[in-house]
C-alpha cells in the first residue's frame, strides 16, 4: 500500500520517464501505460494534475474494475496493471503501476508508444520493428530472408574474407559454407540479411551509395554509384573520395617524400566504415557522399537511437547499440572496427591532430550526416567561427551559429529553409540565430531578401 509520504515524494520529484500525473482516466492514460510497458515500466497517478496539485477523482464500487477492463480491451497484447486507490489530503487518487512488458511492442488502438524523458513518443514503423527485435536481443540483419537463396551470395567472396582473417593470429580451416553456418550467416539452409549484404553475388539496390563531386550545390562535376556488397563498398567509396580531394607532396630531403591529404584518410575511412556498417538497410533512401571544394557531406539512412543524443556521441557517454549487430560483430572479427562506440572519438582525434575543424555530426531528415571541413575553411573562417565570439562581446558562439556560418561560407546564397534542413532546427530558430550573428557583426546581408547573398565579416577587421 502506497503511503501519503510516498505520494508527497512522487509529487515533489515530478513527472519523469517512470512517473506521470493525470487529472482523470482517459485514452491518454492508456497510451502512457503502453509507453511504460514498451520502455522500463512506471506509475501513473490519476487525481493529480500535471502541475502536481491533488485534484482527486470520483469512484464508485465498479469504477476501477471497469477501467482495468477498458485497458485490457484497448491494448494488444492486453495489459493488466496493478491498481490501488489512496487517500491523500482528504481526496482519492488512483495509482496504476505497470512493469516493462517482456515481448514488445505493446499497442493501443493500433498505435505504439515509447517513453522518452517525461513524455510519450509515437513510434514509426522502423522503430516498432526495432523494438520487437530488441525483445529477442537480435536485429534485422540477423534474421533469415526467404527471398534470397544460398546461390545469391558469392562463396568466392566468403573465401577471400576467410583468407583475410587468416592473415591475423586466427586460423580458419572451414570451407566457405561451413564458415557461414558457424557465424550465423546461414541458418536452417537459409541466408540471413547480413550474409546477403556482406557477400551478394550481384549488385543490389539495397546497398546503393550515391557519390558526387560538386562544383556548387547545383553543379556536379563527377558522379558514381556503388551497389555491390558492403565489404567492397568500403574501398570503392574511399577511392572516389581520394580521387576528388587534394594531395600535397612534402619534400623532406629523405629518400621518400611525405604525402599530406586534404583530410586525414584514417578519419575518412572510419566515417565510411561507420556509415556502411550502421546504415538502416530497410530504408528506401540511399547513402550519399557529396564532395565539395572545402567540405564533404556523408549522409546515411537511419537516425541515432532516441536514447542517444549528438552530445552523448561527442562525449562518448552512451551505451553502444549497433543497428546491425551481426554485421558489426562480423566486421569486428575482420578488424574493420576496433571497439563498439569508439569510432567517433577517433574521428575527432584524427582531425584535431591534422589541425582541422572538428567534424559536424547531426540527425537530419530520417538519417544521420557527418560533415568534414578542409584546411581552406580553417584559414578563411577559423577565427570567425571559433569557440569564442571575441573579446569585444565575451561570450561563446553556439554550435548552431557556428554551423550556420560554415554553411553560409560554403554557399553564400543559402536560404533560411535550406539552413533549417542542414542544421536540424526550425526556420524560426534559424532566423533568430541569423539576427544574433548580425548583431554580433559576423554576417551582413548583401542585396534583397530574394536574390541577395550573405557576406561573412572578419571580426578582427
Amino acid at each position: 500500500m502506497t503511503t501519503a509520504t510516498e505520494i508527497q515524494n512522487f509529487i515533489q520529484s515530478g513527472e519523469s520517464e517512470i512517473l506521470e500525473f493525470k487529472s482523470s482516466f482517459n485514452n491518454e492514460l492508456i497510451e502512457t501505460l503502453v509507453a511504460f510497458a514498451n520502455t522500463s515500466g512506471g506509475k501513473i497517478i490519476a487525481g493529480i494534475n500535471p502541475a502536481g496539485e491533488v485534484t482527486g477523482i470520483s469512484l464508485n464500487p465498479e469504477t476501477i474494475q471497469n477501467w482495468v477492463n477498458e485497458i485490457k480491451n484497448k491494448t494488444s497484447p492486453s495489459l493488466i496493471p496493478d491498481v490501488e486507490s489512496v487517500q491523500t489530503n482528504n481526496k482519492t487518487i488512483v495509482i496504476f503501476s505497470i512493469q516493462e512488458y517482456p515481448v514488445k511492442p505493446v499497442s493501443t488502438r493500433g498505435k505504439y508508444f515509447k517513453r522518452v524523458a517525461n513524455s510519450n513518443h509515437l513510434l514509426h514503423i522502423s522503430e516498432v520493428v526495432n523494438l520487437h527485435l530488441q525483445s529477442f536481443n537480435t536485429s534485422w540483419d540477423f534474421n533469415v530472408n526467404s527471398q534470397f537463396k544460398i546461390n545469391d551470395i558469392s562463396l568466392d567472396k566468403v573465401q577471400v574474407t576467410i583468407d583475410q582473417i587468416n592473415q591475423t593470429s586466427t586460423r580458419i580451416s572451414d570451407d566457405p559454407l561451413t564458415f557461414c553456418i558457424k557465424n550465423d550467416l546461414i541458418r536452417d539452409g537459409q541466408i540471413t540479411n547480413a550474409a546477403y549484404l556482406l557477400f551478394t553475388e550481384r549488385d543490389t539496390v539495397l546497398t546503393t551509395i550515391e557519390l558526387g563531386k560538386f562544383q556548387s550545390h547545383t553543379v556536379i562535376k563527377d558522379s558514381d554509384r556503388t551497389k555491390s556488397d558492403i565489404l567492397s563498398q568500403i574501398d570503392q567509396v574511399i577511392s572516389f573520395v581520394k580521387k576528388h580531394i587534394n594531395k600535397e607532396i612534402i619534400i623532406t630531403g629523405q629518400p621518400r617524400n611525405t604525402e599530406k591529404w586534404q583530410y586525414p584518410l584514417e578519419a575518412i575511412r572510419e566515417i565510411v566504415i561507420n556509415m556502411i556498417i550502421h546504415r538502416d538497410y530497410r530504408s528506401a533512401s540511399d547513402s550519399i557522399v557529396k564532395i565539395f571544394d572545402k567540405h564533404i557531406e556523408f549522409y546515411n539512412p537511419g537516425k541515432l537511437p532516441d536514447s542517444i543524443t549528438v552530445d552523448d556521441l561527442l562525449s562518448n557517454q552512451y551505451k553502444s547499440t549497433p543497428r546491425n549487430k551481426l554485421i558489426a560483430d562480423f566486421c569486428k572479427s575482420l578488424g574493420l572496427i576496433e571497439k563498439y562506440g569508439s569510432g567517433i572519438c577517433r574521428i575527432i582525434e584524427y582531425f584535431r591532430e591534422a589541425k582541422l575543424p572538428q567534424p559536424e555530426f547531426r540527425n537530419i531528415s530520417d538519417g544521420f550526416m557527418v560533415t568534414v571541413f578542409s584546411d581552406d575553411l580553417t584559414n578563411k573562417v577559423g577565427e570567425k567561427v571559433g569557440e569564442k565570439v571575441g573579446e569585444k562581446v565575451g561570450e561563446k558562439l553556439t554550435g548552431n551559429r557556428q554551423t550556420i556560418l560554415n554553411q553560409m561560407h560554403n554557399n553564400p546564397y543559402i536560404t533560411a529553409k535550406m539552413l533549417s534542413e542542414k542544421v536540424g532546427i526550425s526556420v524560426r530558430k534559424i532566423e533568430t540565430n541569423i539576427k544574433k550573428l548580425k548583431d554580433l557583426g559576423y554576417i551582413k546581408r548583401i542585396g534583397p531578401a530574394k536574390g541577395g547573398y550573405w557576406k561573412i565579416i572578419n571580426d578582427n577587421k
